[in-house]
């Protein structure tokens, strides 16, 4: 018997499974807490976040250290446009907020578009120059563009507000948004990483001599997915900041921790992996607020410890090295978890099982 699927079992599967996490997204929603239901959202977010690097460093074998500088800009254009003209006025203190911001107001999905779409034309200025370079000089090139952003969003009042950032941004990021999203971001990826452009980009990532050899232009093909993985940042962006309804310049907050934050998730999950960078932003999401209680005062048999700053971050550093030392490739590698995976270990199981 074959060991793969047809088309059409793989595609009521797949609408199966997205009906089947609709149904547990409605449940989460109706039945959970609200510290739950913004954990779920986060999730969604981050995964986001992490399918888009995963493009551009993982598949196209990039290395971009940038992705937080298009994360602000997503996260700030959205903002700015999703407030109301008196939020602004009352954020704006100490200057007027410029033009075209100061008179316009758009509803959440638009503005989250047009969010992704100034993030690609950044990414597509920055990549034009950057993406002549390879190895270090283009990580540090891109790690430049991203403090770049950053500093200009901490002195462009009119725009930014400065280091006083954004306030009283509308909560409008749900768990309906946030996996919406995801699932437009896996569906897009997906289907650009199995097409013949797809498979150009695994031919530079492995080498690009033979690649350029066979006639593939390399420029051309990491530039476009330089920006898609761009777009899509500037996607999350959006959710992120009207999920935390506040942000600021801080290296903290989206700044370029934010960009190791989410070079964790994909590593974790296996670089070069879509369902593994869904599985790191899960595990990071959840690790993170989990280990929030080594923040917080706690009693041990008799022993009473202070919390300490910063210790969740220390213990999960530890738990990343431990993950790099006997996973070095990561939880997927660069495998995905499709259909015809999981019938094949099916068919080994159930064949080992009879003999």
């Amino acid at each position: 018997m074959p060991m793969k699927l047809s088309n059409r079992t793989n595609f009521i599967l797949t609408v199966a499974l997205v009906f089947f996490v609709w149904l547990l997204l409605f449940f989460i929603n109706g039945h959970m807490n609200t510290y739950m239901i913004r954990i779920v959202s986060l999730i969604g977010i981050y995964g986001v976040m992490a399918v888009s690097l995963t493009l551009i460093n993982g598949i196209t074998g990039i290395f971009s250290l940038g992705h937080s500088g298009f994360i602000a800009l997503g996260a700030y254009t959205s903002a700015l446009l999703t407030m109301s003209i008196h939020q602004k006025e009352v954020t704006f203190i100490l200057d007027k907020v410029a033009w075209p911001f100061n008179s316009v107001q758009l509803p959440f999905l638009p503005a989250t578009i047009i969010g992704g779409i100034v993030a690609a034309v950044f990414s597509f200025l920055i990549g034009w120059p950057s993406l002549r370079l390879s190895g270090d000089y283009l990580a540090i090139a891109t790690l430049g563009f991203s403090e770049i952003i950053r500093i200009l969003a901490l002195n462009l009042r009119s725009i930014t507000n400065g280091a006083l950032g954004l306030k009283s941004i509308p909560q409008y990021t749900n768990v309906w948004w946030s996996w919406t999203w995801l699932l437009i971001t896996v569906l897009f990826v997906g289907s650009l990483v199995n097409s013949s452009f797809g498979r150009a980009l695994k031919a530079i990532r492995e080498d690009r001599v033979a690649a350029a050899s066979m006639g593939i232009n390399i420029f051309k093909h990491q530039l476009l997915s330089f920006v898609i993985g761009g777009f899509f940042a500037g996607i999350s962006g959006s959710l992120y900041a009207h999920w935390l309804t506040t942000i600021d310049p801080r290296t903290t907050s989206i700044g370029v921790m934010l960009t190791f934050n989410v070079l964790i998730m994909i590593v974790i999950g296996g670089l070069g992996s879509i369902s593994g960078a869904i599985i790191g932003a899960g595990l990071f999401a959840i690790l993170t607020e989990w280990l929030r209680f080594l923040e917080e005062p706690m009693k041990i048999f008799s022993f009473e410890f202070s919390g300490i700053a910063g210790l969740r971050m220390l213990v999960f550093s530890a738990m990343f090295v431990m993950v790099m030392i006997f996973w070095p490739r990561g939880i997927m590698g660069r495998k995905e978890l499709t259909w015809n995976t999981l019938y094949s270990k099916l068919r080994r199981g159930s064949g080992e099982s009879n003999e």
